[in-house]
């Protein structure tokens, strides 16, 4: 669990650097995220999100919050509904890592897939927005918003795969043998399809933040994962809750998805492909069992910071050890989906 940030060094800073009264500053982390540790803090005339780096030894590439400050940066005023920046930290020196400071957005974060306080017609509109939201951002020229250096073009499963397998392996504490047989069967299954739009990397709907009374997303949060990358990773990444217990990420596995007006799986696909008109090149299985694959090594990485005393939140060792049912499922996912078009 990250300790506490120290106040007043940061409440200098903060009145140095960043527009508004942070006299008096008070602070509180977020609990839920198992990366970036993100704190609200609140000085007498100013307010914000703070979200740095996590404390001890970190993956290579991880934790990226300089990209995550440049991502949102760029799609300010895109159409794609993201918080403002106020400020970037490079100064480690001030709370003992880089940080970033972005506006506090008010609405309805939901931790849940199943929204359990929602009527099954909000949810069913709820659903349809993240839909269109994730739409619309895989229609964003990256080139237009200054990202076009945002990731590597071309083979991104390839190289996704590669660099998850790496990543994996540095933070593997027991052996995961659905784990061994991904990375020896997912890369003879890459499409030949280097469609490249700008993708999240964890677009679910834990990372939305809806109007506090109306289905409508009014910021996409947590954007440590994303790149230049193929959209359907993000879709079916999104749609990797379907297919996991309640238990696991509040996992729609067994769920009567028509009572609560939450559309099939497929269902949910089809109206992505309506709006985009990106359609699989590939069987849907292995976008599915990519995205799980590429969560398993995820977790992974959480539960080598939670032993090693560096967990972004109380729950890392429990969401960590999702891992191996992960993995399981994604292995699954490879002979037993939908077909989607």
């Amino acid at each position: 669990m990250s300790k506490a940030l120290p106040a007043d060094a940061l409440e200098r800073y903060l009145t140095a650097h960043v527009p508004g009264d942070w006299r008096d500053l008070s602070m509180r982390q977020y609990v839920g995220g198992q990366s970036n540790p993100t704190f609200f803090v609140k000085g007498r005339g100013g307010e914000a999100v703070l979200r740095k780096q996590p404390a001890g030894r970190l993956l290579p590439s991880a934790h990226a919050v300089d990209r995550e400050y440049r991502v949102m940066q760029a799609l300010d005023g895109s159409g794609v509904p993201v918080p403002r920046m106020l400020h970037y930290c490079t100064d480690a020196s001030v709370i003992g890592t880089p940080f970033y400071l972005m506006e506090h957005v008010q609405g309805r974060v939901n931790r849940d897939a199943l929204v359990e306080s929602a009527s099954p017609q909000m949810r069913a509109a709820m659903y349809d927005a993240m839909n269109e939201t994730l739409a619309r951002l895989h229609t964003v020229d990256p080139v237009a918003r200054g990202l076009g250096d945002y990731g590597r073009a071309g083979n991104y499963f390839a190289r996704q795969i590669d660099r998850w397998s790496r990543q994996y392996r540095e933070s593997e504490t027991h052996t995961i043998a659905a784990m061994d047989e991904l990375m020896r069967r997912l890369p003879g299954m890459v499409p030949q399809d280097d469609r490249a739009s700008i993708v999240h990397g964890d677009y679910r709907i834990e990372n939305l933040i809806y109007h506090p009374s109306r289905p409508t997303v009014v910021a996409v949060v947590d954007w440590e994962l994303s790149t230049l990358g193929h959209p359907l990773a993000d879709l079916a990444y999104n749609c990797f809750v379907y297919r996991l217990p309640r238990h696991a990420f509040g996992g729609l596995q067994g769920v009567d998805l028509a009572a609560y007006g939450i559309p099939s799986e497929a269902e949910y696909a089809a109206r992505y492909i309506e709006r985009t008109g990106i359609r699989p090149a590939a069987s849907w299985g292995f976008y599915i069992a990519f995205s799980l694959f590429r969560l398993a090594a995820i977790l992974q990485g959480v539960l080598r910071r939670a032993l090693d005393g560096n967990a972004s939140s109380p729950d890392g060792v429990q969401r960590g050890g999702l891992a191996p049912l992960c993995a399981e499922t994604a292995l699954a996912a490879l002979d037993d989906s939908p077909k989607v078009e």
